[in-house]
């Protein structure tokens, strides 16, 4: 027989655990597990695949909240840093152009569990250059700076046009389906 004391004093202990952190756990473990077993470059395929499934995701339901088939431009922007304030994360706009859009991050949605997870980067490189693909036709992600390399903030260039300028960054480049 359980004694439901000791279930209480066990549930009133000072550990820090809620699903949050959990799930943030789990998927740092399994970034790095899948870092070690099978490499960096091909922990990020596997990596881009989700974060390519959850931008189409994503994607599919901003258009319905705002009843439309593709993204204006500055619906993108506004779309890009929204979501990732919905996920905790801190992302602002530094600039923008024609041909691109520059954002800043001050806090990454996997807080201290993103250091030296770079793979994890992955997610924001695909989800944005999804949903930007998707309603502009073309980006390309260039992950400048990053928390977990262990810069102070993320800078994030998405490119709306192929061109010269992209072509000297390397990046992960999104195309409309």
């Amino acid at each position: 027989m359980i004694n439901q004391d000791s279930v209480q004093e066990i549930s009133k202990l000072n550990i820090p655990l809620e699903r949050d952190l959990f799930l943030r756990n789990l998927v740092r473990e399994l970034s790095g597990v899948l870092e070690d077993v099978v490499g960096l470059e091909q922990a990020q395929g596997f990596i881009s695949i989700v974060g390519q499934q959850i931008g189409e995701s994503i994607n599919k339901e901003y258009q319905k909240a705002l009843k439309v088939s593709h993204l204006n431009r500055e619906q993108l922007i506004q779309v890009l840093v929204d979501l990732k304030k919905r996920i905790q994360g801190d992302f602002y706009i530094i600039s923008q152009d024609d041909d691109k859009i520059v954002l800043g991050n001050r806090s990454c949605p996997f807080a201290e569990k993103v250091k030296d997870r770079t793979s994890l980067c992955m997610m924001t490189s695909n989800v944005f250059g999804i949903i930007t693909a998707e309603n502009l036709g073309y980006a390309k992600v260039v992950l400048g700076e990053t928390i977990a390399k262990g810069d102070n903030c993320c800078r994030v260039t998405v490119y709306l046009t192929p061109d010269d300028e992209s072509d000297r960054e390397e990046g992960h480049e999104y195309f409309h389906s």
